[in-house]
């Protein structure tokens, strides 16, 4: 069994309070994007995961992949998997694809052990392996609050834009990111900001990990500059980074970021 795990973007990243559990409540809107890692699940007489592509550099246990087959086989005590992960999506980018692998892994899990596990039960599994994972399993727009894990379904149709993806030559640590923000309430709530004209979004929508993270890595705040000054309508830092996206009306495959190690354009 195949799956392509796609990616996410945020629009806007509102950091609203840290919570006495450690983590911090946000107000996000997560859109599904049409870039993917491989993922391959067979049976097997006992455990295995296989790495290809960008090297996973942690022992096997912290990997979301086995935590999610692991919380199914202590639930519903199935049988070993070979899982294979092509990993395409470079790590610390803000994207979401370690979250999207785990919860496509659950979902193959489910229909090849045929659990029939209700999605709202897989989105509770989901939440329990990591922030963004309970969002790939219905993987579409929302309003996410929370941790992350709270999802309201929002009226956001990127449809007819281009998405201009900027990978730079930077990784940034996520617990770091959040060990440095400065946790406020903004003065415009994210779920009506989001409803306003794409146009409109550039003066309204933030993230508030740009401000703690592009003094220490100039280069994102470069780049985002350089995709307002080609054209985008919107730019910004995805999640706590690095990646940094530009929406364009029209294709932007004419467009060269010099800053950028990658670039990579989708339709939304």
């Amino acid at each position: 069994m195949i799956s392509f795990p796609n990616i996410k973007i945020n629009i806007g990243l509102d950091i609203l309070e840290r919570r006495q559990d450690g983590y911090h409540n946000i107000e996000s809107v997560f859109y599904p994007v049409n870039l993917t890692d491989i993922l391959e699940i067979l049976p097997s007489d006992k455990f295995d995961l296989i790495n290809k592509g960008i090297e996973i550099d942690c022992p096997v246990e912290k990997n979301l992949c086995y935590k999610a087959w692991k919380l199914l086989v202590d639930t519903y005590n199935i049988g070993s998997v070979k899982i294979i992960l092509y990993k395409n999506i470079p790590f610390g980018t803000g994207l979401g694809s370690g979250s999207s692998d785990a919860a496509f892994t659950l979902k193959m899990l489910n229909e090849m052990f045929n659990l029939e596990i209700s999605e709202e039960k897989l989105i509770y599994y989901a939440s329990q392996i990591g922030a963004d994972c309970a969002f790939f399993i219905k993987n579409k727009p929302v309003f996410a609050s929370g941790i992350g894990t709270e999802f309201k379904k929002i009226d956001c149709d990127l449809s007819r834009y281009y998405l201009l993806l900027c990978f730079p030559e930077v990784s940034v640590n996520t617990a770091n990111a959040y060990k440095n923000c400065k946790p406020h309430f903004p003065n415009k709530p994210l779920i009506e900001l989001i409803s306003l004209p794409i146009e409109e979004w550039k003066s309204e929508i933030k993230n508030d990990f740009e401000e703690s993270i592009f003094p220490d890595y100039p280069i994102l705040s470069i780049i985002k500059k350089e995709l307002y000054a080609k054209g985008a309508i919107y730019a910004q830092m995805s999640g706590s980074g690095s990646s940094i996206f530009g929406i364009y009306k029209d294709n932007p495959n004419s467009i060269k970021i010099n800053s950028c190690k990658k670039l990579i354009i989708k339709k939304l």
